[in-house]
């Protein structure tokens, strides 16, 4: 499907960082990886990826402003626009040998995100969505699952790992929810995981203390391909918050009261 050019420029430096990505992983036991924190690791693979990203997208739009992961943010000379990127969501599955990781390209406009790509380089799956332009995955257009029974509906979330405070709050979740639905996945990508809820493939995702590179993309993918994605707190920024919850028509206000009434 042809796209805006700012879409064509993200499509195009997604597909370059995924190959270098998929050259590291077939190499993984050779990376070179250095600690950031209890359970966030970063490669060499990663900071090459962002690199690249940022050559790609930087060098289209020189004047964008700038947040990523492991680059922090820049303004730009053009306040109204910022690209939001995330080189390799799933650092853990990647270094693990678990092809199961993603690239994640936002672009903001005004605040709010106005083209999103996901790129899943190990299966060759590219999701993206532009604002009033639909959801596609390659070639296919995306729609949210239509299951309306919340016993027949597949969550996905993300357990916080060690040292993180926010596991009892995860844990109560998971105590209500599991007993209405059809089971809760933890895959450990964000990212894909919102793309899943686009796909048809989830029902709906949650997860708290997320980071706006984490989210951003995946929002309008949700929404493009008609679901929901709101935040858990109602009223708060989705992006500056880090809560989120989302999901299709049928079982998004069930799902999502069980997930606020923490």
């Amino acid at each position: 499907m042809p796209g805006s050019a700012n879409l064509n420029i993200m499509l195009k430096a997604a597909r370059k960082a995924g190959r270098a990505l998929v050259k590291d992983f077939r190499e993984v036991e050779n990376l070179q990886v250095s600690m950031k924190g209890a359970g966030d690791f970063v490669s060499r693979a990663d900071l090459a990826a962002e690199k690249i990203l940022k050559d790609e997208l930087m060098g289209a739009r020189p004047t964008y402003g700038w947040l990523a992961e492991e680059g922090g943010g820049e303004a730009g000379q053009d306040p109204t626009r910022r690209w939001i990127v995330d080189p390799l969501d799933g650092t853990t599955n990647f270094l693990h040998g678990l092809p199961h990781w993603a690239i994640s390209i936002a672009l903001e406009h005004k605040g709010t995100v106005v083209a999103g790509v996901i790129y899943d380089a190990a299966k060759d799956e590219m999701f993206f969505a532009e604002r009033g332009e639909g959801a596609f995955m390659n070639d296919t257009r995306l729609r949210v699952s239509g299951r309306s029974k919340m016993i027949e509906s597949i969550f996905a979330t993300g357990v916080p790992f060690g040292g993180r405070g926010d596991l009892p709050a995860t844990l109560q979740d998971l105590a209500r929810l599991m007993p209405t639905c059809a089971g809760v996945r933890r895959w450990g990508s964000a990212a894909l995981d919102m793309a899943y809820v686009a796909a048809g493939r989830y029902e709906g995702f949650w997860e708290r203390k997320l980071n706006a590179w984490d989210l951003a993309a995946g929002v309008i993918l949700v929404r493009e391909a008609g679901g929901f994605a709101e935040p858990i707190r109602e009223g708060k920024s989705i992006l500056e918050d880090g809560d989120v919850v989302c999901g299709n028509e049928g079982v998004f206000d069930k799902f999502a009261g069980i997930i606020r009434n923490a």
